[in-house]
């Protein structure tokens, strides 16, 4: 590999490095953006070029846990190590331009255009949310009625933040419940709701919320969103009012994207120990296509494994991170769905370090940790977003995982159809 940058000269920006940063870092790295600043442009990089190249090496950035070979994940932002050794390259060799003009950049929307275009219901946060100055992040949640006088089946979700500066991340559900609610409340670990229709996330750089072909979300009237934000304080104090975008589609979904989740409630960490496992396990008794993967837990949390053994005993990986952080958590679809055989087992397993070596232990010293949604506590749970096979058998996998919950105190769990 460094014999091939040899023969075609030291790597230049317009040549070889705009690429790289264009496709794994712009997304957040450009002007208005989360990130604090850009890499669009060639003064951007070399301004910022020694940076790069620490953050790349320790990989640091660009943010993205999934280990490589293991699944395939659309929307990878990993480096490979070819694309390190060109960054490292270019900035030893001095930062080189390169000849003729710069590769045209991304094409970002702007702050209040919609992706795909003119939204057939849109939500706004009635008020603007204040995020202070300094101290530490905030996970709030914010629940809004969508005004529906009828049922509705969702094609695509998009969530626009006014102030991409302050907003990490966002997660989007819906709640056809009677209970009360508060508007506004504090939420670090869960949104605390049951039951709720999970819609998608947002985090920078990453586009609506889409459903497959033919696949669709139900909301039912009277329904409201539930919006889980969280804000990243930037020195000084800043103002947010996102809004949320509803694209529908009047045909009912021939296929329907369901929330296969495992979950474990037996969390009980004692002070001082570096390799606590959770595990739990669910065995589907349907086929299903599994579509992405949404891994949860807090700031203990080491290491997270997600897989399935298939009725023919082959393994299929649906996850792997060993180096969990819980500040870039984040939704993963697969680059392609992976079909699981009725009778298919699925398992996760979480690691746990609550030792004084743990840099991401809030407790200072260590103390017992038990499940919960505060800071404090821990969670652990992975959810596999599928699509039935056969949609007719929706109920039974509804029946089973339900069962699940009965059965055990940390076990599977499930919003059942509205």
């Amino acid at each position: 590999m460094a014999s091939a940058l040899v023969l075609q000269g030291a790597p230049t920006f317009t040549r070889d490095v705009a690429k790289i940063l264009q496709t794994k870092c712009a997304g957040c790295h450009h002007a208005g953006e989360v990130a604090p600043f850009s890499l669009v442009s060639f003064e951007d990089a070399r301004s910022k070029a020694k940076l790069i190249a620490e953050v790349v090496k320790s990989r640091q950035m660009p943010p993205w846990q999934p280990e490589p070979g293991f699944v395939d994940f659309a929307g990878n932002r990993r480096l490979t190590d070819k694309e390190i050794r060109t960054l490292a390259a270019w900035v030893a060799g001095g930062t080189t331009r390169g000849k003729g003009p710069e590769p045209p950049g991304p094409v970002f929307p702007k702050a209040d255009e919609w992706t795909l275009g003119k939204p057939d219901l849109v939500v706004d946060l009635p008020e603007a949310f204040l995020v202070p100055a300094e101290g530490s992040d905030i996970y709030r949640c914010f629940v809004l009625p969508t005004g529906l006088t009828e049922d509705k089946f969702v094609r695509a979700v998009e969530f626009r933040p006014s102030n991409r500066r302050v907003v990490h991340h966002a997660l989007l559900f819906t709640d056809a419940s009677l209970l009360k609610r508060p508007p506004s409340y504090p939420c670090f670990g869960t949104i605390g709701l049951f039951p709720t229709e999970g819609l998608g996330g947002w985090s920078p750089g990453n586009g609506p919320i889409q459903m497959p072909e033919g696949a669709a979300i139900p909301v039912v009237r009277g329904s409201r969103l539930v919006a889980q934000v969280h804000y990243h304080p930037t020195g000084k104090v800043e103002r947010e009012r996102w809004s949320v975008g509803f694209y529908f589609t009047d045909k009912a979904p021939v296929r329907r994207v369901v929330d296969v989740g495992l979950a474990s409630r037996v969390i009980d960490i004692p002070a001082g120990e570096a390799n606590y496992v959770v595990k739990q396990q669910f065995t589907s008794p349907i086929a299903v296509d599994a579509i992405g993967v949404i891994p949860h837990a807090h700031l203990l949390c080491r290491e997270m494994r997600a897989w399935a053994t298939l009725p023919n005993g082959k393994k299929q990986w649906l996850l792997n991170i060993r180096n969990w952080d819980f500040n870039w958590q984040d939704q993963f679809r697969y680059a392609k769905p992976i079909r699981l055989p009725a009778d298919t087992k699925i398992e996760m397993e979480f690691v746990y370090d609550n030792s004084a070596g743990n840099p991401r232990n809030p407790n200072s010293p260590a103390k017992r940790v038990l499940a919960g949604p505060g800071i404090a506590d821990e969670m652990a749970g992975v959810h596999i977003q599928s699509i039935p096979v056969h949609m007719e058998e929706l109920p039974e996998l509804g029946r089973a995982l339900w069962g699940a919950v009965m059965r055990s105190v940390g076990g599977s769990f499930y919003t059942l159809p509205q």
